[in-house]
C-alpha cells in the first residue's frame, strides 16, 4: 500500500516562500506520477503540480514560473517549491500518487492521497 505524507505548510507573508515535501512510502516514486493538488474553503479541489515517472513537471498557469516542483529518488520524496506566494494560493495542499507514470490533471485519476497540509499567505 502506498502512503504519502505531506510536511513543510505554514503561515506566510505574501510574497514568501514555503516548500512543501511529500514523503511516499510502499512504492518507488519513479513508478508514478506525484501530483500536488490543493483545496481552499468552499472551492474544488484543483491540480498544481505534477512529475512524471520519467521526471517531467508540468503547473497550472497560475502558478507557472512561481513553483517548482522536484523530487529526491534516493529519499522518495518529492518537493513543492512555492515562491512569490499570494493570498489566493492559501489552501489545503495534498500529494497524491497516480499508477499511471505519465500522471495527469485529473484528481480522480490519482490513486493514493496524503492527509494534505495547510498553506497560509497573509497579504
Amino acid at each position: 500500500q502506498v502512503q504519502l505524507v505531506e510536511s513543510g505548510g505554514g503561515l506566510v507573508q505574501a510574497g514568501g516562500s514555503v516548500r512543501l515535501s511529500c514523503s511516499v512510502s510502499g512504492g518507488t516514486i519513479s513508478n508514478y506520477a506525484v501530483g500536488w493538488f490543493r483545496q481552499a474553503p468552499g472551492k474544488e479541489r484543483e491540480f498544481v503540480a505534477a512529475i512524471t515517472g520519467g521526471g517531467s513537471t508540468y503547473y497550472r498557469d497560475s502558478v507557472k514560473g512561481r513553483f517548482t516542483m522536484s523530487r529526491d529518488s534516493a529519499k522518495n520524496t518529492v518537493f513543492l517549491q512555492m515562491n512569490s506566494l499570494k493570498p489566493e494560493d492559501t489552501a489545503v495542499y495534498y500529494c497524491a500518487a497516480d499508477t499511471v507514470p505519465d500522471g495527469s490533471y485529473i484528481r480522480q485519476q490519482y490513486d493514493y492521497w496524503g492527509q494534505g497540509t495547510q498553506v497560509t499567505v497573509s497579504s
